[in-house]
């Protein structure tokens, strides 16, 4: 099972984002944290900033959106050409509904769930997902210790994908390093989200590449 390792920029230095973006070169895709300060106590980055980095970057940009209109915002996100969009359940009634509208105008569609949401009533229509983005902190500030309790979701989610044959990405997001990318990889996770422990590094393209490996050790077996 090919695995990915997506840098979150939320750990990068904001005044020079171009040249962070050069460090991670070597990763599958840039992590983009967009926050509203009414979801998640914390406001980074809008529209603009994004269509900039679509500027500066040959890289995909997996857009996480923790905000409350996701109804609203999530298609613009996708208008401006970003490789895959991810809302959370929390803060839509309608997931399905909005996964196909992000489908239709061409973006990968995501569904992220908080520490504290079950699982169970989206593994139903997981087929309707591209991606489903298991949060293994609370949403909204990096630098967080990850959550194992977290990984129930990931086994079960991955037992589903597994059973039905669906192309579905599981993605982990919050505190992954060297040692907790191991667990999430054994669980059932093949997209990785790395903040600190990428753009804190000496050299974040050899961390980026040393996360990837350890994650392809200790793969999901079906």
């Amino acid at each position: 099972m090919p695995v990915r390792i997506n840098p979150s920029i939320l750990a990068a230095d904001f005044a020079h984002l171009a040249r962070e973006l050069d460090r991670i070169s070597s990763a599958d895709a840039v992590h983009v944290d967009v926050m509203d300060n009414h979801f998640v106590p914390n406001l980074t980055f809008g529209i603009p900033v994004v269509e900039r980095l679509l500027q500066v970057t040959e890289l995909p940009l997996d857009m996480h959106l923790m905000i409350t209109d996701v109804d609203r915002w999530a298609p613009s996100f996708a208008e401006l050409g970003v490789f895959s969009v991810t809302f959370h359940a929390e803060a839509t009634d309608e997931p399905v509904a909005l996964a196909r509208r992000l489908r239709q105008i061409g973006a990968r569609a995501g569904l992220a769930i908080k520490p504290g949401t079950p699982v169970e009533p989206y593994l139903e229509v997981l087929d309707e997902f591209d991606q489903l983005l298991v949060m293994t902190v609370e949403p909204g500030f990096g630098g967080q210790s990850f959550m194992p309790e977290t990984m129930g979701k990931l086994v079960a989610a991955r037992e589903v994908a597994s059973r039905s044959g669906l192309d579905v990405w599981l993605q982990v997001d919050g505190g992954i390093n060297l040692q907790t990318i191991e667990v999430a990889a054994r669980a059932g996770a093949d997209t990785f989200v790395a903040g600190s422990s990428v753009f804190g590094a000496d050299d974040a393209g050899e961390q980026v590449g040393l996360l990837r490996q350890k994650a392809l050790e200790h793969t999901h077996v079906a």
